[in-house]
């Protein structure tokens, strides 16, 4: 997600600053970032060379390299604890700048009541992958300034996305509806209603969903998509309850695409 998030904003002109765990990560975050702006000038879709649109990227491991920016996007694990030292590391290194996270189910008002500004915290939920998508959730905090969400949807509509305003609450909009139908995609398929090809079928050709439940689980991540769903459990009630052929399947290291397999073999 950080390399799609990256992609997007250098191809729309910006300047950007990855920030990594260590060096290896940052070789890696560079490669991928490298990799989608080279796929989208060989898809005829990238203004300018490769090379010079990654002349806009610095890769770093340090956080004060952040001091400047006018906008840190977080998009780390969805774990609250780790997001909170990532933001608190980023306001501190850039104090003027603009906080958002990329959480896809986490509360945006709980995050930024852990942070010095929560007036210029705000939720920018990207989809993955984001260099294909076109839409993202700008989700509104309790403190969240107005004006702030403005400039957010601004800032969308400058990568040529689609900006949705969300209130903050759990799961959001996309991430409630997505999850639901995919656990319920799970359940068919731990009950044999059918096999997960037939059943992203039924919702590709009988809803004209791009890509089905399933499938769109195992490009998130089998894990990902459990945390969410326990969250949500959590918070909304046992709807929301992760079918044990999901567990089985984590427990196992079956996480979707980044592992090979998941509901599919990739």
């Amino acid at each position: 997600m950080g390399a799609g998030i990256a992609h997007a904003f250098l191809v729309s002109g910006s300047r950007v600053v990855v920030v990594e765990g260590d060096d290896a990560l940052a070789e890696a975050a560079r490669g991928r970032v490298a990799s989608s702006v080279g796929k989208a000038a060989d898809r005829g879709v990238l203004i300018g060379s490769p090379e010079e649109v990654l002349g806009g990227l610095t890769v770093t491991t340090t956080p004060t390299d952040l001091a400047g920016c006018a906008l840190v996007v977080e998009a780390v694990p969805e774990d609250t604890a780790l997001k909170l030292t990532v933001l608190r590391q980023a306001e501190q290194a850039a104090p003027d700048a603009v906080l958002a996270t990329n959480t896809s189910s986490l509360s945006v008002s709980a995050l930024a009541a852990g942070l010095a500004r929560p007036d210029q915290f705000v939720g920018l939920h990207f989809f993955n992958p984001v260099p294909a998508s076109d839409l993202v959730e700008v989700v509104v905090g309790e403190q969240t300034a107005a004006s702030l969400v403005d400039d957010a949807r601004c800032w969308v509509s400058a990568l040529g996305k689609t900006a949705i305003t969300v209130q903050d609450s759990p799961g959001f909009a996309s991430s409630r509806l997505g999850v639901a139908i995919a656990l319920e995609a799970m359940r068919m398929v731990q009950e044999g209603v059918a096999s997960a090809e037939d059943i992203d079928t039924a919702m590709t050709l009988g809803y004209r969903h791009p890509v089905g439940p399933l499938r769109t689980t195992d490009i998130v991540g089998l894990d990902v998509r459990l945390a969410i769903a326990e969250h949500l459990t959590r918070e909304l009630g046992p709807r929301f309850e992760p079918p044990q052929v999901l567990r089985d399947k984590v427990a196992a290291g079956e996480l979707g695409r980044k592992t090979g397999r998941g509901f599919y073999d990739w």
